[in-house]
């Protein structure tokens, strides 16, 4: 122990601030992957029914597409089965100014709870009884009425009381109130079946499902959380993974500040290998001093991941209601389970990294210890062996990154980024040597640039690791600009081929994922004689079960969008003619994602549920689609309304004539349509919002950029300290000779400028590798659309330019360190 204190905790503590960075840069990158765990697990809510502490537990679930026929309700009542079955309604209710909440319809007399019997009382004038979740009941403070929008259209409800449900937040109203304020007469959204402990659970199963359709879906009531967390779980995994960035970033740093105080105190550690000290005893010293950063760090890691993720759960939780599911956030918990996990990565990152250079402390000669730059001489004579070992990294890179996706997840396309950022940094002290030849050619004159120049080159170990960092975290930082730029790119254009219409129509609630509220059924009748209106194109949009797996059906007039369309089919199937195949006939077009999911081909059957029936389509084309990683599978109105003729529209797509005027027609159509709560987009405002919903889908992707850059800026003032302490005497020498402090002060920022020139060099073309693994290997995998390659050059200048900028300025202080040495007591220093 005493040996551990002298050797290592009072240099820590002598060199105070470069034990502060390493921390923090430890820190940083643990707090990243706690807080996007926590804001991920808290955003996706829970997916279990809350009706589960109303209606008690159920044992199945029966849905079908397109709704139940409430018909069902009473031909297995019919059963001589011990089962009990219950009818539900659901919907999205959104109280003003409070929030979105989900709304069940159910059976008040069935219901086995004493406050649904409330749902039975005479209602007051004008309004519908309710019961409401104590939660939600007390966030409203405890009201006797309340408004609330629902399908787009205000709807008076009165509180007739509670029900103890813990922390879900929730409304319950009659069945047949639910049915009148949704019009949906005749359907239900699904049945719950609950069998009593006694009964003979699969009997009664088999007895259900021989009676039901065979379109009809039987399933555990897990079983759509699980399809929830199915659709989200390469969500997840893509921000998990981005998580990880500025914690291998720490991850070079580490590595840096081990070798630097191996190198700083090899002339100690050649006197106690003199004096007996084994190798074990040196390698443990070092290891244990990687450690404790470690362990420092992740403990203030986890607490600053902690408000991270309060912070970024709402960001997170708008992009999964966008994009995959309705989902209200869940309190942000972090479980012991975390709190160990977060810990435990901190001291696991700070072993593996630190572990080459103790090795390298333990393997030294005492005699070559003492020599003080035979350390830095064997490293510059490495260098073409580490170029070997890099063209294997890339090799192997490549080789995964040709493999398929294992269940859905990319894992050979993260192997293959890994492999790519190892064979960056296993070049990098050939590329600083390679770079630095060119600068010293170009800058001789110069004494400033030519002395940080040889500086650098003298201490390759650690200039080649600290370039490595940096060039790692610009290198995701480019990729990833890459990406969302050219995701950006490619969606503006889908989107001017996709939105053809010129106003769009649907009821106006807050937009969700899965979530198709309907239009009222007057909508087409209102909008049959506007003048100036060429066609009407009505869309239904519901939920579709494939192959166990959640995606969209969707139906439209597919003749008006093949006169006024321009949609891109992927194989270069003639447009025309397959949008013609479509009506009258049992033929289907598939998006991009549904067909990669499906592995589904041009001329492929697939059997689908369409209500009471199983209905086999072929499918005509697959179109290129950015709405959804679900995949949306479309046929004609035609083929929906002969298996489900009373299904409503969700959505209208208006065409105007020719010489019409756009505020004139959408004017008149707000006036015909007023108090049915609907939203009138015209094309140039729904293109807007798509775009603000894409870049705030991006928004946590840039934040976790910006922490790996920062962890980065953290680790390049740590070396520049840490060669500024190194070389002392050097300087000193310098300063004894007749540098100025000026110069001294420039020659150190000027090693800022060319560290941050090496890493740009490195980052950038390894960002380019990198942007081509995300954009045709993981998001291909992922997501299963395929992005159209725009690299955004003046955002990539500007954020290089800012990142040199930014790196010369952490330069700032080691600079002012070196300038303010005493030439006469560091000449004499031992």
């Amino acid at each position: 122990m005493r040996l551990f204190r002298t050797l290592i905790l009072r240099p820590l503590r002598r060199d105070l601030l470069r034990t502060i960075l390493s921390i923090l840069s430890v820190a940083l990158g643990v707090a990243v992957i706690i807080a996007i765990d926590l804001a991920g697990d808290a955003a996706t809510g829970s997916f279990q029914s809350s009706l589960a502490t109303v209606a008690g537990a159920t044992d199945l679930e029966i849905s079908a597409v397109g709704g139940v026929d409430e018909q069902w309700i009473a031909r297995l009542d019919a059963l001589p089965l011990t089962a009990h079955f219950a009818p539900i309604v659901e919907a999205q209710a959104t109280i003003p100014h409070v929030g979105s909440f989900p709304l069940y319809g159910v059976d008040a007399v069935a219901a086995a709870n004493p406050a649904t019997s409330h749902l039975d009382e005479a209602p007051a004038a004008g309004s519908t009884p309710a019961v409401l979740s104590s939660a939600l009941a007390e966030r409203l403070n405890h009201p006797s009425r309340i408004t609330v929008n629902l399908t787009g259209t205000r709807r008076e409800l009165s509180v007739a009381g509670t029900v103890d449900a813990g922390p879900a937040e929730f409304l319950l109203i009659d069945i047949a109130g639910a049915q009148q304020l949704l019009n949906r007469y005749g359907k239900l959204d699904r049945i719950d079946v609950t069998v009593p402990r006694d009964g003979d659970f699969p009997a009664i199963e088999t007895a259900i499902r021989r009676v039901l359709p065979p379109s009809y879906l039987v399933q555990r009531p897990g079983a759509r959380s699980e399809e929830n967390q199915h659709m989200l779980r390469a969500f997840k995994w893509n921000l998990r993974v981005l998580s990880y960035i500025s914690l291998v970033v720490g991850a070079f740093l580490i590595y840096n500040t081990i070798s630097v105080s191996v190198v700083r105190r090899r002339g100690e550690i050649g006197v106690l290998r003199a004096v007996g000290a084994s190798r074990g005893t040196v390698f443990f010293l070092f290891l244990a001093e990687a450690m404790l950063l470690g362990l420092a760090g992740a403990a203030i890691g986890v607490a600053l991941g902690r408000l991270l993720a309060a912070a970024t759960v709402e960001t997170i939780s708008a992009t999964v209601n966008a994009l995959f599911t309705t989902s209200r956030p869940t309190p942000v918990a972090l479980t012991p389970a975390k709190i160990a996990a977060g810990l435990l990565t901190g001291i696991a990152v700070a072993f593996a990294s630190a572990f080459a250079p103790a090795r390298e402390a333990m393997r030294v000669a005492p005699t070559e210890a003492m020599g003080r730059g035979a350390h830095e001489f064997h490293a510059r004579l490495r260098w073409r062996r580490a170029l070997v070992w890099s063209a294997i990294c890339a090799l192997l890179a490549s080789a995964a990154s040709q493999a398929p996706p294992i269940d859905g997840f990319p894992i050979f396309g993260y192997a293959a980024a890994l492999l790519a950022i190892a064979a960056a940094a296993l070049a990098a002290p050939a590329s600083v040597l390679a770079i630095n030849r060119v600068i010293r050619a170009l800058a001789a004159r110069r004494a400033e640039t030519l002395l940080a120049s040889r500086s650098l080159n003298a201490s390759l170990s650690r200039t080649s690791v600290v370039a490595a960092a940096l060039a790692t975290a610009i290198a995701m930082m480019a990729s990833v600009g890459i990406m969302v730029g050219s995701f950006r790119e490619t969606v503006a254009l889908w989107l001017d081929i996709q939105l053809r219409a010129d106003l769009y129509i649907r009821p106006a609630v807050p937009a969700s994922a899965g979530e198709f509220p309907p239009l009222p059924p007057q909508t087409p009748d209102l909008l049959g004689n506007v003048p100036g209106i060429a066609a009407v194109d009505l869309f239904h949009a519901l939920p579709l079960h494939f192959r166990g797996e959640r995606a969209t059906l969707g139906a439209g007039n597919i003749e008006i969008v093949r006169r006024n369309g321009r949609l891109r089919f992927l194989r270069g199937e003639d447009r025309a003619a397959v949008l013609r195949s479509l009506p009258h006939h049992d033929r289907a077009i598939v998006s991009e994602p549904f067909a990669n999911r499906f592995h589904l081909r041009p001329g492929d059957r697939v059997s689908i549920p369409l209500g009471d029936h199983s209905v086999t389509l072929t499918i005509a084309g697959i179109y290129y689609d950015y709405s959804t990683s679900q995949g949306y599978l479309i046929v004609d109105n035609s083929t929906l309304l002969k298996y489900l003729p009373n299904q409503p529209a969700t959505n209208a797509a208006i065409y105007l004539a020719p010489g019409a005027a756009l505020s004139t027609v959408q004017r008149e159509v707000e006036r015909r349509t007023a108090g049915l709560g609907l939203a009138v987009a015209a094309n140039a405002e729904l293109r807007r919002a798509s775009m603000e919903v894409f870049d705030r889908t991006f928004a946590i992707t840039w934040a976790l950029e910006a922490v790996a850059i920062l962890v980065a800026m953290l680790g390049a003032a740590n070396a520049l300290l840490a060669l500024v302490l190194d070389r002392r005497r050097e300087l000193g020498l310098l300063r004894y000779l007749g540098a100025s402090a000026a110069q001294i002060r420039n020659m150190i920022l000027t090693e800022a400028g060319l560290l941050a020139l090496f890493a740009s060099a490195i980052g950038l073309a390894l960002g380019f590798a990198l942007s081509l693994l995300l954009i045709f290997v993981v998001n291909k995998q992922s997501f299963g659309w395929t992005i159209q390659f725009h690299p955004p050059l003046g955002l990539l200048a500007g954020a290089l330019l800012l990142v040199w900028c930014v790196t010369v300025l952490a330069g700032l202080y080691p600079a002012r360190v070196a300038s303010r040495l005493n030439p006469i007591e560091v000449i004499h220093e031992e």
